[in-house]
């Protein structure tokens, strides 16, 4: 269902980047579960370029059973950007959830107004695809915007309504990265690293897919999954204890 999305994320950051490939650790660049009559099959990517210090984007494969696609772009330490994060889950044909946001590093009206504000217009152009749903597992003025994409939907609102979106907001976001100064304070790049560290560790806290990868491809895998490469800035608070 959402391979279109990935197609199009892939074509504009060839076109727009000089990527070179990042090493994903050894086992998660694919897996394919041992459950069920139609076993998921989860594969990653992950690429960097001088503006953007991290590209990861997942697909699961489960049929008709489960369709998910999940991408999480992180500027380099010199832009104090937003990250891009993207979050498409299909549960059968019924059971749509879609997030889509520049999910703002600070909450200051002046940051805000520059890479917040922007996005807007979008926003009021496709409505159904705003329905302030609540959030379950994260403080929704933390690390999202007001002007996410967070809905319920169907086939073919993905179809005609979250494609074209989805289309305007990354192409949003690569010109706001074009359009931005690249930082030389050392103290301001040191906010940036702080800022997206902190970033990783409340989503490896929070992430509800933590749950979804362990029941498909069992817990040792998901934790290293989760902490190894999605957010590879969190520490796991399951750290073993160290031998004495």
């Amino acid at each position: 269902m959402f391979q279109p999305f990935q197609v199009f994320l892939e074509q504009e950051i060839f076109k727009h980047f000089d990527l070179q490939s990042s090493p994903i650790p050894p086992g998660l660049e694919m897996k394919v579960s041992e459950k069920g009559k139609n076993p998921a099959t989860i594969r990653s990517w992950c690429y960097q370029c001088s503006e953007l210090r991290k590209i990861r984007y997942t697909y699961i494969d489960g049929g008709e059973t489960s369709q998910i696609f999940n991408s999480v772009i992180y500027p380099s330490h010199c832009y104090d950007l937003p990250l891009l994060g993207i979050d498409f889950l299909a549960f059968g044909k019924k059971k749509i959830l879609v997030v889509l946001d520049f999910q703002p590093l600070f909450q200051d009206q002046a940051y805000l107004n520059k890479y917040i504000e922007p996005m807007r217009p979008l926003r009021n152009k496709y409505k159904n695809l705003a329905q302030n749903l609540e959030m379950k597992y994260y403080d929704s003025n933390q690390y999202f915007s007001k002007n996410i994409l967070f809905a319920k939907t169907d086939i073919d609102t993905v179809v005609t309504q979250l494609f074209p979106a989805y289309q305007e907001y990354i192409n949003l976001y690569f010109k706001l990265l074009k359009e931005a100064q690249p930082l030389t304070d050392p103290e301001d790049i040191q906010r940036i690293v702080k800022a997206q560290k902190d970033y990783d560790q409340y989503s490896a806290d929070r992430d509800p897919a933590s749950g979804l990868f362990s029941s498909y491809f069992g817990h040792e895998w998901a934790e290293r999954f989760l902490y190894e490469f999605l957010f590879e800035d969190a520490v796991s608070l399951a750290v073993p204890a160290v031998e004495r």
